[in-house]
């Protein structure tokens, strides 16, 4: 199933965007919520923005495969998801407003979600 694999990308993803929160946290003293620290509140949000867009988007995904959209098209939908990802979660890493690798990172994602939403619709109604 291909959506495993770009689910199993997303997992390791989820962690490695955890870890520093956790890091940071630790070397702040900071137990819950972000103690007013900018650089916790950023750390955060790219964590928390990466949960609040992947769970439904591989949902689509696998949904998508399982209604036989072609291999291709699955892959194109994981890869564009995957890199927008990266994008994301280093732009608003690296910057706590404006860059293009947050810019680039959202209109991907939004991409990817439109794209499969707008699949699933059409074959819901083919």
């Amino acid at each position: 199933m291909i959506t495993g694999f770009y689910a199993g990308l997303c997992s390791l993803m989820f962690l490695y965007l955890a870890w520093p929160i956790t890091v940071q946290r630790k070397r702040k003293k900071v137990g819950l919520g972000d103690g007013g620290d900018t650089e916790l509140q950023r750390t955060i949000r790219v964590h928390a923005n990466f949960v609040e867009y992947v769970p439904l988007t591989l949902l689509m995904l696998l949904l998508a495969e399982l209604q036989k959209a072609p291999p291709l098209l699955i892959h194109g939908f994981g890869i564009v998801l995957i890199l927008s990802r990266i994008l994301h979660a280093v732009g608003l890493s690296r910057s706590g407003g404006y860059s293009l690798g947050r810019f680039y990172g959202t209109l991907g994602t939004w991409l990817v979600m439109i794209g499969l939403a707008v699949h699933l619709i059409w074959m819901g109604l083919s």
